[in-house]
C-alpha cells in the first residue's frame, strides 16, 4: 500500500458509554491524516445488555447482534456527516466490545460480528485484533501504542501517552524510538461503578464528588499494596480485576464522597507507581480517554507525577476519537501484514500482525 487509504475505526470502550467512530487517511506506517469522527451513545437497554455480558455471561448472542447493528449505524452516521459513500472507505477496523480479558488463560474475548458488519456496510472489515497475540502468549493489550508512536513523531521524548478509559494504560515513547506499554491499573471503571451503585449516575461529572470527599489514605495504601503494581510489564487488566478487592474494602460504610475521592486518588497513584517500571521518567504526560474530562483526576495526576500532565488536545490530537482512529490504523496494518504488537507492548515473542478480514 504505497498510497494512503481512507480507513474507518470503531471502538466500544470499557466505560460502556457508546461507540466512537473515526476516519483517518494513512499508509499504515508513518503517514497519518486525521479526519472526522463522532460518538453515538448506547441506549439504556444495549448498555445494560453489554454490562450483563461482562465476564462471559448474559445474552451474548443477542447482544452481539444488537451491538454490531449499532456499529453499522455509527458507520452510516459518520459517512453521512462527512459526505462520503461506503466505496470511499478501504477498510473498517472493528474492535468489538471486551467482555472478558484473561490473557494468562489464553483468553481475550471481544464480542462483535465482523461478517455481519461487512454485510451491513458493504465495506471490508478487520476484527479480532487481539487473538493472534494472545495465542502466542502475549497479553493482547494495549493495542494503540504503534498509533501513538506514529502521532507523536516530532514531539519531545521521553513522552507518555496515558489512556484513562475503564482501565488505565500507558505508552512510553523513548528518544531512540523505543516503545514500552502496559496497563497501569484502574482507569474510571471503579469510580463509575461507585457512582452508579450509590447515586444511580453514570460517572462523577466534572470530578465534583471526588473533589468534595476526603481520601482515606489507609484504604488507599491497602489498595496500592496489591501485587499487580509491583509486577513488571508486560501486564494487562480486565475491567473488573479490582472490583472484588474494592467491594471488600468498602464494606465499612465509607461516605460516598470519600469513596469517590479515594477511588480517584487510586487511579492517579497507580499511574505514578507505573513510573517505577519505565526506562526513564517521562518529561510530559498526554492524557486521552474519558478520564481527562475529570478535573479532579487530572489534578491528582499532576500532583503525583510532578511533570506536565495535559489532555492530548494540547498537541492537537482528538482525545475522544483516538482509540477509534487507532483501530482504523491497525486495520490498514493488518491488511499489509505489518506488526500490531511488539514484545515491549504485549510481551509477544516477536512483532506480530493479526486481525481477521471479512470481505464485504
Amino acid at each position: 500500500m504505497d498510497d494512503p487509504r481512507l480507513a474507518l475505526g470503531l471502538m466500544s470502550g470499557t466505560s460502556l458509554d457508546g461507540i466512537d467512530a473515526a476516519l483517518i487517511e494513512s499508509d499504515g506506517a508513518g503517514l497519518v491524516k486525521r479526519r472526522g469522527w463522532l460518538t453515538i451513545p448506547y441506549d439504556g437497554a444495549l448498555r445494560e445488555g453489554l454490562r450483563n455480558c461482562l465476564g462471559g455471561s448474559g445474552d451474548i448472542d443477542g447482544v452481539t447482534g444488537d451491538m454490531t447493528r449499532a456499529h453499522g449505524q455509527a458507520v452510516a452516521a459518520l459517512l453521512a456527516r462527512e459526505g462520503l459513500e461506503g466505496r470511499a472507505i478501504h477498510v473498517i477496523g472493528f474492535h468489538g466490545h471486551t467482555i472478558a480479558h484473561r490473557p494468562e488463560e489464553g483468553l481475550s474475548w471481544q464480542i462483535g460480528d465482523g461478517g455481519l458488519l461487512a454485510e451491513l456496510t458493504g465495506i471490508d472489515v478487520v476484527c479480532d485484533f487481539r487473538q493472534a497475540d494472545v495465542a502466542n502468549r502475549g497479553q493482547g493489550a494495549p493495542l494503540a501504542p504503534l498509533y501513538h508512536a506514529a502521532l507523536a513523531e516530532g514531539l519531545e521524548k521521553p513522552l507518555a501517552v496515558l489512556n484513562l478509559g475503564g482501565v488505565g494504560n500507558l505508552t512510553w515513547l523513548g528518544a531512540a524510538g523505543d516503545i514500552l506499554a502496559f496497563d497501569t491499573g484502574p482507569g474510571c471503571a471503579l469510580l463509575d461503578d461507585w457512582m452508579r451503585r450509590h447515586l444511580d449516575v453514570a460517572y462523577d461529572a466534572d470530578g465534583a464528588l471526588g473533589q468534595s470527599g476526603t481520601v482515606d489514605e489507609t484504604l488507599l495504601e491497602r489498595l496500592l499494596a496489591e501485587d499487580y503494581f509491583a509486577k513488571p510489564p508486560p501486564k494487562s487488566l480486565d475491567r473488573d480485576d479490582f472490583a472484588a478487592v474494592v467491594a471488600g474494602l468498602f464494606t465499612a460504610g465509607l461516605p460516598v464522597p470519600d469513596g469517590a475521592a479515594t477511588l480517584t486518588a487510586f487511579t492517579a497513584r497507580a499511574v505514578a507507581r507505573a513510573v517505577d517500571h519505565l526506562p526513564e521518567a517521562p518529561k510530559r504526560w498526554l492524557v486521552t480517554g474519558g478520564g481527562r474530562h475529570n478535573p479532579t483526576l487530572m489534578a491528582r495526576l499532576s500532583e503525583a507525577l510532578a511533570v506536565p500532565v495535559e489532555p492530548v488536545e494540547a498537541v492537537g490530537w482528538d482525545g475522544d476519537a483516538l482509540e477509534a482512529q487507532a483501530f482504523a490504523y491497525l486495520a490498514l496494518r493488518s491488511l499489509l501484514s505489518l506488526p500490531l504488537t511488539l514484545p515491549s507492548t504485549t510481551g509477544a515473542p516477536r512483532p506480530l500482525s493479526g486481525g481477521v478480514l471479512h470481505r464485504a
